[in-house]
């Protein structure tokens, strides 16, 4: 029997090295034979140490996306070279985003990407809500909202593409997939606190070209089941959007990571 536990928003840049002790050894306790982070695991700055830390402590193969804090302080290039440039150096560690179809069981492919929220849920243009993300990831800072928007579009549909490209793929090899990505794909998987997020957030916390993308193709291979990790929200929920496309939302609190859900494949 194979087990992989999922983890989302773990924000070890919020932890003392007691905490982050503390958390390693909750992970390992679990005996999973993998994890699966579903993004925001630091911020630019120190996130190849924190990837670094993870393959150290827990000694087995970590499957992740990026999230949008993983950019804070930083530049979407230069966290993508940093990290590619340590994936060369690891032994565990596994960027899903580079296109890597990973097979968990006989059975059960996992697939992954970071996604962005791409403004089309909701109303952008009205929001009175002004992201970090905006103010601190260097190829956001400064845009005027229309261009913003637009620059979210491109990362919606970026994300989007690839996943219209890899799904077909994966889904010729496995009967059941995972997903994981960072932002919610729909707006009824978009929780906070129990209830949906109304049009001023739901810009900012949903990625409606994949969701789109998502639906189109599970409704051609209906005996196939897609399940989808994703966080942001820091609430947790589920949304059956089909019978065979179910998304799973995790919970967060800042200086507090937990186990989201263990998964056991025969």
């Amino acid at each position: 029997m194979k087990c992989a536990v999922w983890l989302t928003d773990i924000h070890l840049n919020f932890l003392s090295p007691v905490k982050m002790e503390q958390f390693y050894r909750l992970v390992r306790g679990t005996g999973a034979d993998s994890i699966l982070i579903s993004g925001d695991i630091g911020e630019a700055p120190r996130l190849v140490w924190y990837l670094q830390q993870l393959e150290n402590r827990l000694q087995c193969p970590v499957y992740f996306v990026l999230g949008n804090h993983d950019y804070y302080h930083g530049s979407f290039d230069d966290v993508h070279k940093a990290v590619k440039q340590h994936l060369n150096e690891s032994s565990y560690l596994h960027w899903m985003t580079t296109g890597e179809i990973v097979e968990l069981a006989p059975d059960v492919g996992l697939i992954g990407h970071d996604t962005w929220a791409d403004g089309r849920c909701g109303d952008f243009m009205t929001s009175p809500v002004m992201m970090n993300d905006y103010l601190i990831i260097q190829d956001l800072v400064g845009l005027s909202k229309s261009t913003l928007l637009q620059k979210l579009n491109t990362l919606g549909d970026a994300a989007a593409a690839y996943f219209r490209q890899i799904l077909p793929k994966v889904l010729a090899q496995y009967r059941h997939i995972y997903c994981m990505i960072h932002v919610p794909p729909f707006q009824n998987s978009c929780w906070h606190e129990g209830q949906i997020s109304d049009d001023n957030f739901l810009p900012h916390f949903v990625c409606q070209a994949v969701g789109e993308v998502l639906v189109e193709i599970m409704q051609k291979h209906p005996n196939h089941q897609l399940t989808v990790l994703c966080g942001h929200t820091h609430s947790s929920g589920e949304a059956q959007i089909l019978p065979n496309l179910r998304v799973l939302t995790g919970g967060a609190e800042y200086g507090k990571p937990q186990i989201q859900q263990l998964f056991e494949f025969p």
